[in-house]
């Protein structure tokens, strides 16, 4: 290991998410690949190597549970963790999201949802809002939701397995009026808070980008390994939001230069360099572990 590259990764450390955002990440990545479940024991160690102790680890496990995010388990005779089954759905949902979001053409149609729920159920509006809204679905206009026609299934899906189908009614379709559509879709997405969040990341992550580049090609071994592990877990908890808040919006429609399209490209890089890396150090501690 180069004393220059070393030291010039510690100088870019990314900012830490929360630490209940991080042991999520650690589940869905890592826990799934071995039978679902992590003794606490490697929930802390995996945890200690992003630099999250001991007790702050237990509390986020404790308030993770509290929520129905994760269930306790028996590990090999041992107290662990899993991931609840729905949670577990919804991240069998977002992989695909997640590590390959797809962007829409101009050429192809739009989901149109409307739904109506009765004034005694305001906890059901509630949830379907927040759920739309989660799908980056947007607003046309109070009560009618827009999305591109790509998100069908899963919103589809989503909403029948959580018995919620009943109150929408979904239509397809081509926008025929004489208003620009890219005008419109500045008024139906905020688009400001969206440029935001990917300024954001790529404010923590392309120079990072560079350095690892750097960095791979002069050093190895396990100490690069587990600081591999450390910013690809921090790297997958800042990004794994993105895709939700922006549903893949046709670039035809975005504003020249949109910022989006070199976030996704950053981080399918970065992600690219630090995934196995980061992989071959999870493995060596769950199965120290085992």
């Amino acid at each position: 290991m180069t004393t220059q590259s070393s030291t010039a990764v510690a100088v870019n450390e990314p900012s830490t998410p929360r630490h209940h955002q991080l042991i999520v990440t650690l589940f869905g990545l890592y826990a799934r690949q071995h039978g679902g479940a992590l003794p606490v024991a490697t929930i802390i160690a995996l945890m200690q190597d992003v630099g999250v102790e001991s007790a702050g680890t237990r509390s986020s496990i404790s308030r993770l549970k509290k929520r129905g995010v994760i269930d306790s388990v028996q590990v090999n005779g041992r107290s662990g963790y899993a991931l609840s089954q729905s949670v577990l759905r919804n991240f069998a949902e977002g992989d695909e999201r997640i590590f390959h979001p797809r962007r829409a053409t101009a050429e192809e149609r739009w989901l149109l949802a409307t739904f109506t729920v009765p004034e005694t159920q305001r906890n059901i509006r509630h949830k379907i809002r927040s759920a739309l809204i989660g799908m980056g679905f947007g607003s046309v206009v109070p009560g009618l939701w827009i999305a591109p026609e790509h998100v069908k299934d899963a919103a589809l899906a989503y909403f029948k397995r959580r018995e919620l189908d009943g109150y929408f009614e979904f239509f397809v379709g081509e926008h025929i009026g004489s208003t620009d559509v890219k005008y419109n879709i500045s008024s139906w997405w905020d688009l400001s808070t969206l440029e935001q969040m990917y300024s954001e990341f790529l404010r923590e992550n392309e120079g990072r980008l560079e350095t690892w580049k750097a960095r791979l090609e002069a050093d190895g071994g396990s100490a690069v390994e587990a600081q591999a592990f450390s910013e690809h877990l921090i790297l997958l908890t800042q990004w794994r939001r993105l895709p939700y808040s922006d549903p893949g919006l046709p670039a035809e429609y975005l504003p020249e230069g949109w910022i989006a399209l070199r976030a996704e490209e950053v981080f399918q890089q970065l992600h690219a360099l630090l995934s196995p890396l980061a992989a071959r150090h999870a493995d060596r501690v769950i199965g120290a572990d085992a």
